[in-house]
């Protein structure tokens, strides 16, 4: 299991790499094409924009992981053991409820934008908002994927103070 996890989380920063290199590159080529000959792509900036929304999407499960979403943890971190795990398994339900909405209203988000088209490149706004529902429910599969150590580290910690 922890090598499909490994896996997991190497595809989702492998995207996040190449989706970066290729919004730069095409970033660079336009602002090299301005100033070199006056003209630029039409349409660069709207695929900027919409790579910089879905690597947005895309990134938050890997920041979730990485403890880069805000969080308060000093009264989880005094509450004795017992209680400070009554508390990580309600946040972990708290995120999972919120995350499975969010997918739900991203669906319904995505799908009421279905006829619209983006103004350069003609492609239905769908497919730009369906990186809300794609990254919550990637979230979805790393709160599961991480939630056992989660509860872990919190009974772990717990126990290190009593004995402290």
């Amino acid at each position: 299991m922890r090598r499909l996890e490994n896996a997991f989380v190497t595809l989702n920063g492998i995207v996040l790499v190449l989706g970066l290199m290729v919004m730069s590159v095409i970033l660079g080529w336009n602002v090299l094409g301005r100033y070199l000959t006056g003209n630029s792509l039409t349409w660069a900036d709207e695929v900027a924009r919409y790579s910089m929304i879905w690597l947005t999407f895309l990134g938050s499960g890997l920041a979730l992981r990485e403890g880069a979403h805000a969080a308060i943890t000093n009264a989880q971190d005094a509450m004795p053991g017992p209680l400070q795990h009554a508390l990580r398994v309600l946040i972990l339900l708290a995120l999972l409820g919120f995350f499975a909405f969010m997918v739900w209203v991203g669906i319904d988000y995505m799908n009421r934008m279905a006829v619209q088209r983006s103004a350069a490149l003609r492609v239905p706004m769908k497919w730009v908002y369906a990186a809300m529902p794609a990254g919550f429910a990637l979230m979805i599969v790393h709160l599961a994927l991480m939630a056992p150590r989660y509860l872990r580290a919190g009974l772990q910690h717990s126990e290190e103070t009593a004995l402290g």
